[in-house]
Parts: C-alpha cells; sequence; structure tokens
C-alpha cells in the first residue's frame, strides 16, 4: 500500500485483506485508488451528499445585472434543437 497525503494505492488482494481499514481511511475523506497486475481500476473514497439549498441561497446566486448579451446568444443557438422526451 502507498500513501501520498489523502490518497492511497492498494492493489486488490490488499483491498480483500484490509478492507476494514481501506473503507475507515475513506469515510475519514481519503480517496484509495484500487489497482489490478498495477493498472487502476477503481476509487474507494467518502460518499459525496447533495445538499438542499435555501431559497435565499439560490437568490443570491441570481442577484445583479443581467448577461448583456443573453439575448444575442440565445438567437444563436440551432433552433431545429428538440427535447427529446417530448416526442
Amino acid at each position: 500500500m502507498r500513501y501520498h497525503g489523502l490518497m492511497t494505492t492498494t492493489g486488490l488482494r490488499e483491498l480483500r485483506q484490509q478492507a476494514s481499514e481501506l473503507v475507515r481511511q475513506a469515510e475519514a475523506g481519503a480517496i484509495v485508488t484500487i489497482t489490478v497486475s498495477g493498472r487502476e481500476v477503481a476509487e474507494l473514497g467518502p460518499v459525496r451528499r447533495h445538499r438542499w439549498r435555501q431559497g435565499a441561497d439560490v437568490r443570491e446566486i441570481f442577484r445583479g445585472p443581467a448577461d448583456p448579451d443573453w439575448r444575442t446568444d440565445r438567437d444563436g443557438v440551432d433552433q431545429s434543437v428538440a427535447d427529446p422526451f417530448t416526442r
């Protein structure tokens, strides 16, 4: 097993032997790269949770002046593009 800060590289055999420890490392924020015959094939890491935003947070994103080139950019879009789910 090789350590690079919060990144660890380990072979498949070591993963089988040390699964609990590697999962604990991932839970703590480490990324564990799994190799097979020296080739990187997978990563084990912490779950990335989606965080809901409050309305006030979203409004803050849109505060300020609109993009002055928006209409020109919109009109430059190929109008033959269609929503594939409305067929």
